[in-house]
């Protein structure tokens, strides 16, 4: 897989990545970065052009990061990392925060919030090299720590692809995190010190 950094120009790639229905579609990567009660009423649409603007950033805006996966030349995956602040939905959830003590406001703390693959490419190992390249682009601009909020399911329990979205533990772990906290049944919190 070749890896490059989502921007405008690569638009179309991004919306083939998030194709035309389904959960990556309808969500645009936006419900963790807006929180549930903005997202909820935004259309999709309206969440596309908010992820347009996040993709071409003046030069004072906060960090955006996103990574695009490449197949033969053929967009595949997709995965945000940015600064754990800049995603509101983790501010007022028990994920991170539960049993922890953390800074909700350490620029330092990175989050690999969301994954998405094209239909076509999926179950091929393709989240296990976007969570690495996640971490490398974190790394590369400074990150002290970065995060992860897998969901686990129960034993003999399938889940979804739209659930799947933040991850699973494996490709974390490959890329180095280990687990740090359990704030619910089904989700871990897994961290790397850089």
């Amino acid at each position: 897989m070749e890896i490059a950094e989502a921007t405008v120009e690569r638009w179309d790639d991004v919306q083939t990545v998030f194709g035309t229905r389904g959960g990556a579609h309808h969500c645009q990567c936006q419900r963790i970065r807006l929180g549930d009660r903005a997202w909820w009423y935004m259309p999709a649409e309206e969440r596309a052009h908010e992820l347009r603007e996040q993709l071409d950033p003046p030069p004072d805006a906060p960090t955006f990061g996103a990574l695009l996966g490449y197949v033969d030349g053929e967009p595949a995956g997709w995965v945000a990392v940015a600064p754990r602040t800049t995603f509101v939905r983790y501010r007022g959830s028990q994920v991170p925060w539960a049993g922890r003590h953390e800074d909700k406001d350490d620029d330092g703390v990175w989050a690999v919030t969301c994954f998405a693959v094209r239909a076509g490419y999926r179950k091929r190992g393709l989240m296990y090299e976007l969570a690495a390249a996640a971490v490398e682009h974190a790394r590369t601009r400074g990150a002290q720590a970065v995060e992860g909020y897998p969901i686990v399911p129960d034993p003999g329990q399938q889940i979804t692809w739209g659930e799947v979205n933040v991850g699973t533990p494996g490709p974390f772990a490959a890329a180095g995190l280990t687990e740090v906290s359990r704030p619910t049944k089904r989700r871990r919190v897994m961290r790397l010190d850089l």
